[in-house]
């Protein structure tokens, strides 16, 4: 069993479809069927962990639907209702120079070109047009676009920082 540091959330089971025990996911990949190519899955529920294989799937409509190993009718799936899906981190693809998974930029210190701390990347948004960091200082929450080399200058995950071109009053 991996370390928890070594596990991501990849998405969450939030239903069951038909009555041959596949379940609904709802799926932070993107596209979300990708999260079908992470096999196996850990399902963490109450508190405890499971391995599991999945077996076949596919989109559906904005959803996901998967066949999970060892599961064969709606009452197995059923039990599985809200349990969170878990990978691996060794099984992401490496990434290319300058790209990162949104989770390896989740607790960056951040400071701007002057050197003034702004405070820790709590999560990241979608918007359509670029992502936005949502970055949190005690009860001030400033929202940065991710727009590298004209937002975001530098990002060293060694050291957990990442300096941007923003104003401290913004």
């Amino acid at each position: 069993m991996p370390n928890n540091s070594d596990l991501l959330s990849a998405g969450k089971i939030n239903g069951v479809f038909g009555v041959k025990g596949w379940v609904k996911v709802f799926s932070f990949t993107d596209p979300r069927e990708n999260i079908l190519l992470y096999s196996p899955w850990l399902l963490r529920k109450n508190q405890q962990i499971k391995e599991i294989k999945v077996v076949n799937g596919q989109r559906h409509g904005d959803t996901v639907i998967a066949e999970l190993a060892g599961i064969a009718d709606r009452d197995a799936a059923a039990a599985l209702m809200g349990a969170e899906i878990l990978i691996n981190r060794l099984q992401l693809p490496a990434t290319a120079a300058g790209e990162y998974y949104w989770t390896d930029l989740v607790g960056l210190a951040v400071k701007n070109r002057e050197g003034i701390s702004l405070g820790v990347v709590d999560h990241l948004l979608e918007t359509g047009a670029n992502d936005v960091l949502v970055v949190k200082d005690g009860d001030v929450e400033r929202l940065i676009p991710f727009i590298q080399q004209h937002t975001v200058l530098d990002i060293d995950l060694s050291a957990g920082s990442m300096i941007v071109d923003w104003d401290p009053d913004f």
